[in-house]
């Protein structure tokens, strides 16, 4: 019985390996945006025989992981990295334009995104026309920490769920600025691969940890520097230190003024504000956008900000509000 599972272990490693490989390959962008998470360093270590530059980012004064591990791994395979440092400053100027393209005030979509944005700047202005992205692991794979805490059969209707309602935010940066975003992990057959990999072969254990993306972990921990391969997972604004903008936005706006400004666009908007982040990215939204259609039935519509609810989600992609 043991043998028969290191048998099938081994199987379903090998496919992954070689679907993945086939899956970078046919990607044509010499640049990576490297993370040094598990994602975008499998996708390295696939493209390190090919003439590639990696590209990340860090946010200056502010702690952010990504550099160390990023460091880690392109010195591993002698890999040019090009090391974007940004001050908090950087980052709320760039959040007007992130906002113009998304068309949202979202606040976890926008502090996720707005560090892509400006790496897709940087990248421009140095003459590139396109990047391979990581994007689309953590939703085939389960490697969202709340993923851990579903049984097989609730982890069975989730991955149902996410092929439908999946969506990517760079792929509307890349579209406004005109670079070909590159995302191997949605290949095809990636995607198919999967939907056959069984539910314990994307989460489960190692060292007594439970960890997500457990057969990427394992086909490639091997490849991969160990605290790499199972570096736990960390979301892109915790990485990149864009997750500070929460800290930064409660110190700059005052906490009468955020209540006062609050009831006003309750009273006159009818739009429930739900942090002092909320109200910056409402307040540049509304200067360029049409408040969300009121719809008639509230059975559809967000009760924060009345944006039309899509089916099978949690979560309204407007405002950001979780769960709904």
């Amino acid at each position: 019985m043991h043998m028969m599972m290191i048998s099938k272990l081994s199987d379903y490693t090998n496919i992954t390996i070689n679907t993945m490989q086939t899956a970078v390959s046919k990607c044509e962008s010499d640049c990576i945006s490297l993370s040094g998470g598990l994602d975008s360093s499998i996708i390295t270590y696939l493209a390190q025989n090919r003439k590639i530059n990696t590209v990340t980012i860090n946010t200056k004064n502010f702690k952010s992981d990504d550099l160390i591990y990023s460091q880690r791994i392109t010195n591993k395979f002698n890999i040019q990295l090009d090391t974007l440092t940004i001050t908090i400053y950087d980052i709320a100027l760039a959040i007007d334009n992130t906002i113009q393209i998304l068309k949202n005030f979202n606040d976890i979509e926008i502090r996720n995104s707005v560090a892509m944005y400006i790496i897709l700047k940087h990248i421009k202005r140095k003459g590139y026309n396109s990047i391979i992205t990581g994007d689309g692991a953590d939703e085939l794979f389960f490697g969202y920490n709340f993923m851990l805490k579903k049984n097989i059969q609730e982890l069975q209707d989730e991955f149902k769920r996410i092929l439908t309602i999946m969506h990517f935010p760079i792929l509307k940066l890349g579209k406004s600025l005109n670079i070909k975003i590159e995302t191997p992990f949605l290949h095809t057959d990636v995607i198919k691969l999967a939907g056959q990999i069984p539910i314990s072969f994307k989460i489960n254990k190692n060292h007594n940890i439970k960890y997500g993306k457990w057969i990427l972990r394992k086909s490639f921990e091997k490849k991969l520097p160990y605290g790499i391969s199972w570096r736990i997972k960390s979301p892109i604004q915790d990485g990149s230190g864009t997750t500070n903008l929460i800290g930064f936005f409660d110190s700059f706006i005052d906490d009468n003024e955020f209540q006062k400004t609050k009831s006003e666009i309750y009273k006159h908007d009818n739009i429930i504000i739900r942090s002092k982040e909320s109200l910056y990215y409402y307040k540049i939204f509304k200067k360029h956008f049409k408040l969300p259609k009121i719809l008639s039935s509230n059975k559809k519509a967000c009760p924060y900000c009345n944006y039309t609810k899509k089916i099978f989600s949690k979560f309204c992609t407007m405002c950001g509000s979780f769960p709904i």
